[in-house]
């Protein structure tokens, strides 16, 4: 990159040499002169350093200034220059040496000649004043003064971002979500060694939940930028606001210049120069694009021409999808962000990063940077740990910031006031932070606390409210997000902009200097449309419920951001390409809060208690009949022991509503129209607060229940918020989903009281060692408990240990799924002892996490369904309550695949074809399987499985794929297949074993007719040297 270049070097070689034996600088401006003339493109940086030094008189500047073109101007510069002496020319190119970014033409020509300047020269001062270098200060001076303060909604800069922002939960994924990593600095974001999936792509996708903090994170990155701490060696960075683009008429056109000087800062000085620079070096550039969804636009996306020229005018709108493709400056880098569900081709897409919101940790951290007083922060976490419904809601950064600058008011206002200890729905939170909104103004007694009740505040400000509504409504109905300053003046007053619930954001249109408007944030605008719904007479059955439809409303084509030709061939027909009805479902959800009984009291004074009913009426009506519909369209299965349903993530919202509602007659409805027992709602979307709203629901349930709740974002505080729910499960899967030791506790503690849970899938979390000491106690304490997964996670020996030893204890254990862990050998050992002749179990599945992609049960909730594969099908509760019959051509088949994936090598491949495998074995007692594959087992651990597996008659198939036996431990397992008839499969793939370990299962089948193949692929054994066991058809070493 450009910026930060040395400007030279003191080990460069000395110029040509005069007569006199001093070096000539003279010499070498006129040798080099044609060069010069071609290359120097700024005088006016040369002829200022000139004057200021005084070498240059004012006279000479004018004359020089004089000429008409640039090289006849590089010309007169040169000749003054050479008049001048040795000494000036000298300068001229110690100037043309320290000015990097103004020469960077002549970089490959200085260093040809190895200029190295003399001691007297480089005591001379060189100031920089290359337009390219003053806009590049202006525009960190710019972003600086921008991005310091986050607007509060009070509309005061009073919120420092760097006392205000913690980071939360982000990971790198691939195109079918599958986990590739996680960024740990935000220069990650832009590294290319983590996270890399299309190279050709130039723009990093990142994608969350509304209010998850996309927003927040771009303005740290422009913030750090601004300091240059941003190591990512962007010497631009221009940043905009995707809904900007729908202000603009469908006829307006502009040339990329005019977008990127405009809307950002424009240069002082030769913006031409400038521009140019631009073009030559995107490399460069770094933009920011926020809020992809929140486009709304009648411009039609196939005027696009194919091949963009950055100077010509055409849409703005063209312009960004030039921009994101790499149409125009190719080359530079991007980060686009978007709400989940949002889809951006992947043809554009270099790295994809999913935001998850604040994790525990997190919110424990931003609650120390929010509360700085100790007592109060202590208040406040002991609240939050009290109340898992109000904490599962602070892990969405905006939601906490609501509640803490909630509690922050009302702790002022009452001294003694605390959280609700009570069931806390978002709609609760948005009514409280209104009241916080127009309480903000109130003229108060400073010798008295503010002590109005929440319906005197709105009533003292209803006609604001209803104004509010009235212009969110309006703008719900277009998806329409900035408002001109007219619609605001017109009905809104001074004193009611000052609220905060609207602020003022730049003119787009280029509309003189009126402002624009928006809401503080989308979520907020659904709300007052919901509360216009609800407070505004005239509104219908049909009308309140407009917005359901707007989400049900099947699409004609597959959505995706990009219906362009040549980005992606298909056009949606009527239907406006960029919306996302996210926001619609706020409205719903807000909708449905706002009518709840509890809401009621409040609303009546707002509106007629008659019109409360009658709405009220019709939304609950609504509800039993679209989930009657919805319900009777679900994909269903028929297990042995369970009726499983699928759920899509168009549910879950669903039962958002359901909950705000509050209402248990619509919960005891839908649980009994569901017809199932075994609830799978895996990949959709669901976060911890989320769980309050499915325990409402699913502890209706009569009978014992299955649920599955497998790549979604739970955490712990989604586990403690299903404890209604757990006197109820037989079944629980929450496989990767962010769980920690806590939850783990939780679950323990719950789960033991009842002893009705029969499998536990906890697949791919964060548990240590703590975490498996409480699943051990389970195990030991719940006899109902048959299978557990516990794989992919950060347990070690000793967890390892404390596990085997249970299942050792238990009578009624049957699998115990390991993969990823990192047990080791003394684990080894220990499992070891559990397999001796124990009375049930027959399954165990370890395996090492190693370093690079995880394998795709990794895979985190994609936004718009489920990948087509993942590793924890293969765990699927089917597979331990089926016996499916598999025939010898699936096993020829399944072991075809085994060689040509173990050929390519590779964690995530292999433990995929391992799954493919397990998906179609059977599990039943009469062929079952041991897993201990990428483990890093050695000879020791090795010894002590062969033994222990002379002892066991249930295992079939056992695993032992790359670990590190050698031919050593080959020889013990050869002794165990001489006793042990009952195994029939003997994977020890890419392992150690050379041809003496393959000589010693050739001699030990002499005396097993019963095993079907020992598979030794991936060993390093010759060709040469497996010809001498190609008799043996049952050892597969190729």
């Amino acid at each position: 990159m450009l910026e930060g270049q040395a400007a030279g070097s003191a080990e460069m070689g000395e110029p040509a040499a005069s007569g006199a034996g001093r070096p000539s600088f003279v010499h070498l401006l006129k040798v080099h002169r044609e060069l010069l003339v071609c290359k120097v493109r700024n005088t006016q940086c040369l002829i200022d350093n000139l004057i200021k030094n005084e070498y240059f008189s004012t006279e000479d500047a004018e004359i020089a200034a004089q000429y008409p073109t640039q090289a006849d101007k590089v010309r007169k510069i040169l000749d003054l220059a050479q008049s001048k002496g040795e000494e000036v020319a000298e300068y001229c190119i110690y100037v043309l040496q320290q000015v990097a970014d103004a020469y960077y033409d002549l970089h490959p020509w200085l260093e040809e000649i190895g200029f190295r300047p003399s001691e007297v020269i480089c005591d001379k001062p060189v100031e920089n004043t290359d337009p390219v270098s003053r806009y590049h200060q202006k525009l960190k001076d710019e972003l600086g003064r921008d991005t310091k303060f986050i607007m509060s909604y009070a509309q005061k800069e009073d919120m420092l971002l760097e006392e205000t922002y913690s980071p939360n939960l982000m990971e790198l994924i691939n195109h079918n979500n599958e986990k590739l990593g996680s960024v740990i600095n935000l220069e990650d974001l832009l590294d290319d060694s983590v996270g890399l999936i299309n190279e050709d792509g130039e723009t990093v996708y990142v994608f969350g939940d509304a209010g998850i903090g996309k927003s927040m994170l771009l303005q740290k990155m422009q913030n750090l930028w601004s300091k240059g701490n941003l190591n990512v060696g962007a010497k631009f960075f221009f940043r905009f606001r995707c809904r900007m683009f729908s202000c603009f008429k469908q006829d307006e056109a502009m040339c990329l210049k005019d977008l990127l000087f405009k809307y950002n800062c424009f240069p002082d000085q030769d913006p031409e120069e400038v521009f140019d620079f631009i073009l030559k070096f995107p490399q460069t550039v770094l933009f920011t694009f926020d809020g992809f969804d929140e486009l709304h636009s009648d411009f039609d996306p196939n005027s696009i021409p194919e091949i963009c020229s950055p100077n010509e005018s055409i849409h703005p709108l063209a312009l960004l999808v030039g921009l994101l493709s790499g149409k125009l400056l190719k080359g530079s880098r991007k980060v686009l962000t978007a709400r989940t569900g949002t889809e951006v081709h992947r043809n554009i897409v270099r790295k994809k990063v999913y935001l998850r919101g604040f994790s525990s940790n997190n919110l424990k951290e931003y609650t120390k940077m929010f509360f700085k007083d100790d007592g109060c922060r202590t208040l406040v976490l002991n609240q939050l740990e009290a109340n898992p419904n109000l904490s599962s809601l602070c892990t969405v950064p905006l939601f906490c910031w609501i509640i803490f600058k909630c509690y922050d008011h009302f702790h002022s206002a009452f001294d003694n006031h605390e959280f609700p200890d009570y069931t806390v729905t978002l709609t609760d939170i948005f009514l409280l932070m209104t009241e916080v909104h127009l309480n903000r103004i109130q003229k108060t007694n400073l010798l008295k606390k503010n002590n109005r009740s929440q319906v005197e505040t709105f009533l003292s400000r209803k006609d604001t409210l209803v104004a509010l509504g009235k212009i969110a409504h309006m703008g719900m109905e277009k998806s329409l997000f900035v408002f001109g300053q007219d619609e605001i003046t017109t009905n809104f007053s001074e004193q009611d902009l000052h609220l905060g619930f609207l602020r003022a954001v730049p003119q787009y249109e280029g509309g003189g200097d009126q402002a624009s408007y928006e809401f503080l944030h989308m979520t907020l605008q659904s709300f007052f449309t919901a509360l216009f719904l609800v407070t505004e007479e005239k509104v219908g059955a049909k009308e309140l419920l407009k917005f359901f439809a707007e989400c049900t409303t099947p699409v004609t084509a597959p959505p995706t951001c990009f219906p362009i030709t040549w980005l992606k061939n298909h056009h949606p027909v009527a239907e406006d390409p960029f919306r996302n009805k996210e926001h619609f479902h706020f409205t719903n959800l807000f909708l449905c809060g706002l009518l709840s009984k509890a809401r009621q009291k409040l609303m009546r004074h707002l509106v007629s208690p008659a019109s409360i009913k009658k709405k009220r009426k019709a939304l609950l009506s609504f509800f039993f009949q679209s989930m009657r519909s919805h319900l009777k369209g679900l994909t269903r299965a028929r297990l042995k022991e369970y009726r499983q349903v699928q759920m899509m993530p168009n549910f879950v919202w669903m039962l958002r509503c359901i909950h705000e509602t509050q209402s248990e007659k619509v919960g005891k409805v839908v649980a009994k129209g569901m017809r199932a027992n075994y609830i799978k709602l895996t990949y959709c979307n669901a976060y911890s607060a989320d769980c309050s709203a499915i325990a409402f629901v699913f502890h209706h349930f009569q009978k014992r229940l299955a649920l599955d709740l497998d790549n979604n974002n739970i955490n712990d505080y989604g586990i403690k918020q299903l404890q209604p729910c757990f006197c109820k499960l037989a079944v629980l899967r929450v496989s990767v989903n962010q769980i920690t030791d806590q939850a783990i506790r939780v679950l323990y503690e719950e789960l033991s009281k009842y002893k009705i849970v029969s499998y536990l899938g906890l697949y791919n979390n964060q548990i240590t060692d703590i975490g498996a000491k409480y699943v051990a106690r389970l195990i030991e304490e719940c006899p109902s408990l048959t299978y557990v997964k516990i794989g992919a996670n950060k347990i070690t020996t000793e967890g390892g240990k404390s596990l085997a030893y249970a299942i050792q204890k238990s009578k009624t254990m049957f699998e115990i799924g390991m993969w990823g862990n990192q047990v080791g050998d003394e684990g080894a050992k220990a499992f070891a002892e559990a397999l001796w002749e124990h009375p049930t179990l027959t399954n165990v599945r370890r395996a090492r996490q190693s370093g690079g992609a995880m394998p795709s049960s990794a895979s985190v909730h994609p936004p718009g369904g489920r990948p087509e594969t993942s590793v924890t099908q293969g765990e699927s509760l089917a597979e331990t309550t089926q016996t499916q019959s598999q025939t010898q051509t699936d096993r020829q088949a399944t072991t075809s695949q085994s060689q040509s994936h173990t050929q390519r090598g590779g964690l995530a491949v292999a433990l995929q074809m391992q799954t493919h495998v397990e998906i179609r074995e059977e599990t039943s007692q009469s062929q079952t399987q041991i897993h201990l594959a990428f483990n890093g087992i050695t000879t020791e651990g090795g010894k002590s499985l062969a033994e222990a597996m002379k002892h066991n008659s249930g295992v079939k198939i056992f695993w032992l794929t790359k670990n590190e036996l050698d031919d050593e431990a080959a020889k013990c397992f050869a002794e165990m297949v001489k006793v042990n008839k009952r195994l029939a499969h003997l994977w020890l793939i890419q392992n150690q074993i050379t041809a003496r370990g393959a000589k010693y299962f050739a001699d030990a089948l002499q005396d097993n007719t019963a095993i079907k193949e020992i598979c030794l692929n991936g060993n390093p054994i010759s060709q040469e040297e497996a010809k001498a066991f190609e008799n043996e058809k049952r050892i597969v070493c190729f």
